[in-house]
């Protein structure tokens, strides 16, 4: 809904830069994902970010789309009767509405198979840091997303990790894993809200 990069510039951007993995992750649709697999030249994790009342949930290794507006008890059943794995992507970030920010509850820590501790597009450490100790207190594999909506913040944030083969083996290898990246340049939060207005109208 706010983004405009075909497939294949991400693939292209991919190949440029160096990445030979990469999870998408669109709002509410895991269409994109699932025509990237079979255009890369690599793996491509299938992924959706699930908008619920109270945030977005991601699903991680998914195999169809699951709708939005579901509840968070909702979406994480839909995500495991697909096999899926359950992220929290961009927690505690209270400058992101779609966040769960201070929402996320300490009797949700079982059903988290992985957290995000480093977002690129997320513009303070705080967030980063809450979620880092909650994942250490939980015992919950992290990684980092770009959260790229534009060719150039792909790779912004990035896990250098052993290669794995599926979702069980893709957490043993994600707790060797190591976060790098830096944060985007905020003005990266306008070609987001000009894509959203293009649509539109």
């Amino acid at each position: 809904m706010d983004c405009n990069t075909p497939l294949e510039q991400v693939i292209n951007r991919c190949l440029e830069i160096g990445i030979n993995c990469i999870a998408i992750a669109d709002h509410g649709t895991a269409e994109g994902a699932l025509k990237a697999q079979s255009l890369a030249p690599f793996p491509v994790i299938v992924a959706e970010e699930i908008l619920t009342p109270q945030g977005e949930i991601m699903g991680i290794f998914l195999k169809d789309t699951i709708p939005s507006g579901l509840s968070v008890e909702q979406a994480i059943s839909h995500i495991r009767a697909q096999g899926g794995l359950v992220c929290i992507p961009h927690p505690f970030d209270t400058l992101v509405r779609s966040g769960l920010a201070n929402r996320l509850p300490e009797e949700l820590a079982e059903q988290i198979d992985v957290i995000e501790v480093f977002n690129s597009r997320s513009p303070l450490p705080q967030p980063s840091t809450k979620a880092l100790a909650f994942a250490h207190k939980h015992g919950i594999p992290v990684t980092a997303g770009s959260d790229a909506h534009t060719v150039y913040e792909i790779g912004n944030a990035y896990v250098e990790m052993p290669e794995f083969n599926g979702k069980d083996d893709f957490l043993r290898a994600l707790e060797r894993g190591r976060i790098l990246g830096h944060r985007s340049n905020p003005l990266v939060h306008f070609a987001s809200a000009w894509s959203r207005l293009r649509k539109q109208f």
